[in-house]
């Protein structure tokens, strides 16, 4: 048999070693439950900290074979050879596996690389290897954190469970619409959800890669068009929750950027339905990103302000060194540059409008406050894009 899982809560297991790769152990040990006996004639000062608060027994002397004996494990971690050899000796004529810290021939066992998540724990061994096996194990970590592997629980299982409680909302804000670009928290969440609740602007690229039995609810807004109202969305979620279903809100952007997260975390509140906010990357800053454009640059803009531009646009800053982002304000250019001019900004200030950031799609066009609205008129530019108005707006380059 390559490998075995063993059980060590409550079980004894001797720690030869008083220095750093002990003290690992010996943590690691202590969070599988482990009953730890430690023998050294000196230790460091994390594993006197251990032994004064009696989570672990220190005999402070050096090895005896006796050690070994009413152990189930071993693990040898000195920096003398011959104590290592002896520790070995002992555990192979009393039948009880060892670990002997870089020797593996001496070992009857071996430590693999370890990733755990969500209740699932998964050993990598590479033979010799081991920076071959923690590279292997950190990229399963990677699959396990984000729910790429399957990881829900066909049994009852407390780990997933603290995860997303049934009869929770999780607010998800699912970035600019890159899938590669929802949080680690975000991913997770969504592989274990029941229902998702799903804006058009959020990853719904994710979407088809979801558990089966999940149900997708598509309430995405479009210029002119609401499937639901946002009083119907508030209830939806009031509603599944209640059903003892996971629910996740999956937003473009960041919930409390315009996403009216504010308002749907309040209406489950006041009905008594617990929230998770997960934030997101907000459109406002990633995609001029994505267009090689930073929202503030040194001796360019010290600052920046966002701004909704689907209504009449309020007083704005307009000092050169300020940026200022443009969210939902394709429909009425005309009249918000219009009006930037109005409150004193100079008609040739560089304004890029980014259309679909992050996607195939992407596309800029670049102008100024007095010719933008033109150009957008020609270039037939649409939403869901973000304008940015500023001298940082230059460094977007227009592409086709």
């Amino acid at each position: 048999m390559r490998a075995l899982a063993v059980d060590l809560r409550d079980r004894t297991v001797l720690v030869v070693g008083g220095g750093a790769v002990a003290e690992r152990r010996v943590r690691g040990l202590l969070e599988d439950g482990a009953r730890i006996r430690l023998v050294s004639p000196e230790v460091g000062p994390g594993l006197a900290e251990l032994a004064d608060a009696r989570r672990i027994a220190w005999i402070r002397r050096g090895f005896r074979a006796e050690d070994v004996d009413g152990a189930w494990l071993v693990w040898a971690h000195t920096d003398v050879p011959a104590v290592q050899a002896e520790v070995s000796d002992a555990a192979e004529k009393r039948r009880v596996f060892a670990v002997i810290g870089g020797d593996p021939e001496a070992s009857s066992a071996s430590t693999p690389a370890r990733a755990a998540a969500g209740g699932v724990q998964v050993g990598v061994s590479a033979g010799r290897d081991p920076v071959r096996a923690r590279r292997v194990a950190a990229w399963i970590q990677a699959q396990l954190e984000t729910g790429l592997a399957p990881t829900r629980p066909q049994r009852p299982d407390a780990a997933w469970e603290a995860a997303q409680r049934p009869g929770t909302v999780a607010l998800v804000g699912g970035g600019p619409g890159d899938p590669g670009l929802v949080t680690v928290r975000g991913r997770f969440l969504l592989a274990g959800a029941d229902v998702v609740v799903a804006d058009r602007l959020g990853p719904v690229s994710l979407l088809p890669h979801l558990a089966e039995h999940a149900r997708i609810i598509d309430v995405g807004k479009r210029a002119g068009y609401h499937r639901l109202s946002q009083d119907r969305i508030n209830a939806t979620l009031v509603e599944q929750a209640r059903l003892g279903l996971r629910v996740v809100r999956l937003k473009g952007g960041d919930p409390f950027v315009f996403g009216r997260g504010g308002e749907e975390e309040e209406y489950c509140a006041a009905h008594g339905v617990p929230v998770e906010v997960v934030p997101g990357i907000t459109s406002a800053i990633s995609v001029p990103a994505a267009a090689g454009i930073p929202v503030t640059h040194r001796n360019l803009s010290h600052g920046f302000s966002v701004v909704t531009a689907h209504e009449d646009l309020p007083v704005v800053p307009h000092a050169r060194e300020h940026t200022l982002v443009l969210l939902m304000g394709v429909r009425r250019l005309p009249e918000t540059s219009r009006r930037l001019i109005e409150l004193g900004h100079d008609p040739r200030t560089p304004v890029a409008i980014i259309e679909r950031g992050w996607t195939p799609e992407q596309r800029t066009t670049v102008g100024t406050l007095e010719t933008i609205a033109e150009l957008a008129r020609r270039r037939d530019v649409h939403a869901p894009a973000v304008i940015v108005v500023g001298d940082v707006a230059a460094m977007g380059a227009s592409s086709d």
